[in-house]
C-alpha cells in the first residue's frame, strides 16, 4: 500500500505519525512510504533519517496526498488540508469528530474512509491508541495548571506543593481514566492535596488501594463535584466517553464559586470540554480568563513534548497500521472487532453510533459499506 505521512500544521504541533524505526517496519513489509519533507525535523528526525529507513521524501503536501492511498498522521485535517483529501483515501489519525461538526460534514462530503485512533478499542476494553497521549496529557495537565496559577497568567499565586509552614494547593480531578490517573500521580508527587472523582467504584477502589489514603477519592455525584470544585485551586477536566462529546460537568455558576484566579485545565477539550466556559486554545496562547478562572484548553497538549509523544504514538499505532495496510480495511476489521470500532466515516456515512447520536445524524453498519 502507498502510505503518506504529512507534516502536521496545527499550532506548535511537532509530533509526526511515525518514527524512523516504524518506517523501516513498514517498508520491510513491502509498503511504499512517503514522508513530507521536514515532518520530523523539529524533534531530531531529519529527512535523511527517514530516507535511510526506506521512505521517499515529498517536497510538499500536495504531492504526498496525490501519491498516497492511506494518510497516516497525528491530528485531524485542518482547512488547508481538506482540499487534498479524496474519496479513495483512508485517513488514520486522531479525529475527535463529536466536537467538530463542520469537519465531520466536510469529511462526509469528501466520502473517504476515516479511522479515528481515539475510538479503536482493545481486546480487553480501553482505548489503546488514545492511552499513550492521555498518559502524557494527564502528566502535562498539572504542569500547565501550575503555570495557570502563576500571577503573570492571571492566577491566584498558589504553589501547589506548598512550602514548610504553608499548606499545599488543592487539586480536583474529574475522571479516573488515563488522564485523571496520570494527573493524580504528578499532583501527589509534588505534594498537592488531591481529590479524584469518578463514577466507577472499581476505579475508585483501585486508586484508594494504590495510594493508601494519600489520594482522596469520591463518587462523581453532582454534590461531590460541586463541593470539590468550589474548594479547588486547580481543576483538571479528564472525563471521556468514547467517541462522544465529553460530559458537561461544570457550569458557570459553579465556576463563579471558585476563588478568583483558580485554574481549570480541561484536557477533555478535544471532545468538546467538561466546562460550559471551555473553548479550544493553543500552545501559543494557552490561557484565558472567564468567570474569574484561568482556563487552559489546549487540544493538542502532548505536542509540547513531541519527541516523547511521537515515540509513544508510533509504537501504539504501528501494529494496527501494518494490519490495515496488509489486508485492507474490511479484512483488518473482521480480524479484530476493536479495530472496527475506530471506523467513524465511510463512503459519506457515519459508522460510529455514538458519534451519530451526538450529531443527530443517522449511522450505517460498516459491513454494508466497506468492500
Amino acid at each position: 500500500m502507498r502510505i503518506g505521512i504529512p507534516k502536521e500544521i496545527k499550532d506548535h504541533e511537532y509530533r509526526v505519525a511515525a518514527s524512523p524505526a516504524a518506517i523501516a517496519a513498514l517498508t520491510e513489509a513491502g509498503h511504499r512510504v512517503m514522508m513530507e519533507s521536514g515532518a520530523g525535523q523539529a524533534i531530531g528526525y531529519d529527512d535523511s533519517a527517514y530516507r535511510t529507513a526506506g521512505a521517499e521524501i515529498a517536497d510538499d503536501a500536495a504531492t504526498l496526498y496525490r501519491e498516497s492511498e492511506l494518510i497516516y498522521k497525528v491530528k485531524e485535517p485542518l482547512a488547508a488540508e481538506l482540499p487534498l483529501l479524496r474519496q479513495d483515501h483512508i485517513l488514520f489519525c486522531y479525529l475527535h469528530l463529536a466536537a467538530a461538526p463542520e469537519l465531520t460534514q466536510a469529511l462526509l462530503k469528501c466520502g473517504l474512509t476515516a479511522i479515528a485512533y481515539e475510538t479503536v478499542s482493545g481486546e480487553h476494553g480501553g482505548t489503546p491508541l488514545l492511552a499513550p497521549m492521555s498518559q502524557i496529557a494527564g502528566r502535562l495537565a498539572i504542569q500547565m495548571g501550575m503555570q495557570a496559577l502563576e500571577m503573570k497568567n492571571g492566577g491566584r499565586g498558589v504553589l501547589l506543593s506548598g512550602v514548610p509552614g504553608v499548606a499545599p494547593g488543592c487539586v480536583a480531578i474529574l475522571g479516573g481514566g488515563n488522564v485523571g490517573g496520570n494527573a493524580a500521580r504528578i499532583a501527589l508527587g509534588i505534594g498537592a492535596d488531591v481529590t479524584l472523582l469518578d463514577r466507577s467504584p472499581e476505579k475508585l477502589k483501585h486508586y484508594d488501594e494504590l495510594y493508601q489514603g494519600r489520594l482522596k477519592t469520591l463518587f462523581a455525584t453532582p454534590a461531590n463535584i460541586e463541593a470539590s470544585v468550589s474548594q479547588a485551586d486547580l481543576v483538571v477536566g479528564a472525563a471521556y466517553v468514547v467517541g462522544r462529546h465529553a460530559p458537561r460537568l461544570l457550569n458557570r455558576a459553579l465556576l463563579r464559586r471558585m476563588a478568583k484566579g483558580s485554574a481549570l485545565v480541561d484536557v477533555s477539550i478535544d471532545q468538546g470540554g467538561t466546562a460550559e466556559t471551555s473553548r479550544p486554545t493553543s500552545h501559543t496562547e494557552p490561557f484565558y480568563i472567564e468567570e474569574g478562572v484561568v482556563h487552559c484548553c489546549v487540544p493538542n497538549m502532548p505536542g509540547a513534548v513531541a519527541r516523547t509523544a511521537t515515540l509513544a504514538l508510533s509504537e501504539a499505532t504501528l501494529p494496527y497500521l501494518l494490519r490495515l495496510a496488509a489486508h485492507g480495511p474490511r479484512a483488518a476489521f473482521e480480524q479484530e472487532a476493536g479495530f472496527a470500532n475506530g471506523l467513524n466515516l465511510a463512503h459519506g456515512q457515519i459508522t460510529h453510533a455514538g458519534l451519530a447520536d451526538d450529531l443527530g445524524l443517522a449511522h450505517a453498519d460498516w459491513r454494508q459499506l466497506i468492500q
